[in-house]
């Protein structure tokens, strides 16, 4: 296991970790079980002037209070009545910035995994969704605000560096309504990996 991401990481730009989260390793520890993920697909959000912030126009309330965190903490809300998400809160406190994961690669405990997404016939679909990754990873509100340098939730770095080239941008998915900001190029994904959230044989 490399070393986990420093807080400094997460206080950059937030397009900039949306990118470079791209081949990191999300680990989740429950008890004496570890689960590992390597990220392939993120969204970045970003803050006030985002119209599919969940923060747009600067709104504060209980649900999204942990987006307000400095850079480094998690973000988990409920969604649809039935998925949690996992969002990478960046930038200095207050600015409500976030890259929203939406998908990830299996890399250890697959077995505890199927046991959460019994419905995911294939391995490459455990986690391809922000929902489903939570359901995997059994990331739900118990770890919002968590920091993503301790114990229970934290991201390393990848084994390899992933190349720029392979990486694809597109708009992000289910913000239609954001008006202009539906159409911002904020979701990054790994070219051809099937574990994508979009991803079509």
């Amino acid at each position: 296991m490399t070393d986990k991401l420093p807080r400094e990481f997460y206080l950059q730009d937030t397009v900039t970790v949306a990118r470079a989260l791209l081949g990191c390793v999300l680990w989740r520890r429950r008890r004496r079980e570890l689960l590992a993920a390597r990220l392939v697909e993120t969204e970045a959000y970003l803050g006030a002037n985002d119209a599919a912030s969940h923060a747009r126009r600067g709104l504060r309330s209980e649900r999204n209070e942990s987006m307000y965190l400095e850079g480094g903490h998690a973000y988990v809300y409920f969604t649809y009545g039935m998925h949690w998400c996992l969002n990478v809160v960046t930038q200095e406190s207050d600015i409500a910035e976030a890259v929203l994961l939406r998908a990830a690669e299996p890399v250890q405990g697959v077995e505890s995994m199927r046991k959460r997404r019994p419905k995911a016939k294939r391995d490459f679909d455990l986690m391809s969704g922000p929902g489903k990754l939570c359901a995997a990873l059994d990331i739900d509100r118990r770890l919002d605000g968590e920091p993503l340098d301790g114990d229970r939730l934290f991201i390393t770095g990848g084994e390899a560096a992933v190349n720029e080239l392979d990486i694809a941008v597109s708009a992000r998915v289910g913000v239609e309504g954001a008006v202009e900001a539906a159409h911002w190029p904020l979701r990054f994904y790994l070219r051809g990996n099937r574990c994508v959230s979009a991803y079509r044989l």
